[in-house]
């Protein structure tokens, strides 16, 4: 082979070996940081991330204890709530028996006193109806008055003690509308339009018209 012939092969020198090294080493280390702190942001990111979650979990919790207590705390005052409802049902059951059965008493009571009342009238006029029927007995002909004035005098005590006064008014009074009755209207001496004679007393028990007076009326004589 000639020295024409012969192929340059390029040598690197030591030095330009070492700079090359050099350059390499430098790209590799600033690669490497470059990652380390990407690697760093991100751990970071994920540690905020993990605060904030656990925060919003306890923020969550604390609601739930609270919704919770308010809960029972209603339900117990609905348990309250429905006793008292329970109660005064049960009170108001027990005053509605009690009502009832004062008055099937008040009833009865009324229903005694009005018998004993009956019983008590009865056996105080029954003697004067005794008295008439003797009355009644005596041969035709004789003089009844006397036996039927007493008889008369009897019913009058009798009616007198039970409040019973006869409406008997005077010729000449005024009419009374809510006491007399009057029957007819007649030529009289009296005024006009005062009573003229009683046909018929009347009776009142107290401030009660048991029976109004049947009167006549005078009329104007013209």
């Amino acid at each position: 082979m000639s020295d024409d012939d012969a192929v340059d092969v390029e040598v690197e020198s030591p030095d330009d070996a070492a700079s090359a090294n050099g350059t390499a080493e430098a790209t590799a280390e600033g690669t490497s940081g470059e990652s380390a702190e990407s690697d760093g942001a991100a751990g970071g990111d994920r540690e905020a991330l993990a605060a904030a979650v656990a925060e919003h979990d306890e923020a969550l919790a604390r609601e739930v204890a609270a919704l919770e207590a308010e809960l029972a705390e209603t339900r117990e005052e609905l348990l309250e709530a429905e006793e008292e409802v329970e109660d005064l049902t049960s009170k108001l059951a027990r005053v509605k028996a009690d009502f009832s059965n004062y008055k099937q008493r008040a009833k009865r009571k009324q229903d005694e006193i009005r018998e004993r009342a009956s019983e008590a009238l009865v056996e105080r006029i029954t003697p004067v109806r005794n008295d008439l029927l003797r009355a009644l007995d005596q041969e035709e002909g004789s003089d009844l008055r006397p036996g039927v004035e007493s008889t008369l005098e009897k019913f009058d005590e009798v009616l007198a003690e039970e409040g019973v006064e006869a409406i008997a008014p005077e010729p000449g009074d005024d009419v009374d509308p809510s006491r007399h009755q009057v029957m007819l209207r007649v030529e009289s001496d009296q005024p006009e339009g005062t009573v003229h004679e009683v046909y018929e007393p009347g009776y009142e028990m107290g401030d009660r018209v048991v029976s109004e007076a049947k009167v006549t009326v005078s009329a104007d004589e013209s």
